[in-house]
């Protein structure tokens, strides 16, 4: 067990250093790749946007057992200011229907309330001075029929390329969060035997986008990050996850991605394909 978990590390360091060197070469020739700072980025010491953005998601997820899933979301974030902290918070809400031949009670396009995410992340200049970056947490409220209560630290910073620069890299943003469930909401396994064991998850997301042209950008890991389960039965989850964003104008933008396991030895999702639609005001 403890080789395997080694060769995921591995791996996984590969995986982002591999994305990594083909956006670095995608940068003019004339412009060094190395400057003093992580791969010509520098980290931004303004991370928190100071506009509203309304998105509406939508995805199918197919799972195990042929069993799959679809999610209509919407996600909402809040900027925030108390003094010199500067925050963001983010709520997601969602519906969701689960179908499939081992759940022949549930039909395509039967929908039922799904988990709802309150996520708040910034920074005061005068606690963490010498960091550019952002800490905060997630709490998850089980609203729909199943689910569990959990919550979850999280530390982030942003890399940017320099004023003037032409990188073709527009950002790497990596996030480690770490989620700790501590209350079913139908904690009776008599009433519910087939629910999930409390989730005990570290979230990895070595997120990083890619310019296209001067309004699309494909941004890996920005959806859906690596899960290692460091709960009952451990486990890795490794998807490959890409998403293609178009700004149409100023205030609107639209994308698509899918994210596919590469290992998984901690089962979330075969295959994830998804898109929204994303205001800003």
């Amino acid at each position: 067990m403890k080789l395997l978990r080694n060769l995921l590390i591995l791996l996984i360091r590969c995986v982002a250093t591999g994305i990594l060197a083909i956006a670095t070469n995608l940068a003019t020739a004339g412009e060094s790749k190395f400057s003093g700072n992580f791969l010509g980025l520098q980290y931004t010491p303004d991370q928190q946007s100071a506009q509203r953005v309304l998105e509406f998601w939508a995805y199918h997820d197919t799972l195990a057992g042929d069993t799959n899933s679809d999610i209509l979301k919407l996600r909402y974030y809040q900027p925030l200011q108390m003094d010199q902290w500067r925050a963001t918070m983010r709520l997601d809400t969602s519906y969701v229907s689960n179908y499939g031949p081992t759940l022949p009670q549930h039909s395509s396009g039967t929908y039922s309330a799904g988990n709802t995410l309150l996520t708040v992340w910034g920074n005061h200049p005068d606690i963490m001075k010498y960091w550019g970056g952002t800490v905060g947490a997630r709490l998850v409220f089980p609203f729909g029929n199943n689910g569990q209560w959990a919550v979850g630290p999280q530390i982030g910073t942003v890399y940017i390329p320099p004023e003037g620069s032409k990188s073709r890299i527009s950002d790497f943003s990596p996030l480690v969060r770490y989620m700790y469930g501590f209350d079913t909401k139908n904690n009776s396994f008599a009433i519910n035997p087939s629910q999930p064991a409390l989730v005990r998850n570290l979230n990895l997301f070595p997120t990083i986008g890619i310019n296209l042209t001067p309004k699309t950008q494909i941004r890996f890991w920005d959806e859906n990050g690596i899960v290692a389960n460091t709960g009952g039965g451990g486990g890795w989850f490794v998807p490959i996850d890409a998403m293609v964003t178009h700004r149409y104008s100023k205030h609107f933008l639209f994308a698509i991605g899918a994210s596919k396991q590469l290992i998984q030895t901690y089962q979330i999702y075969n295959l994830s394909v998804y898109g929204k639609v994303s205001f800003n005001f």
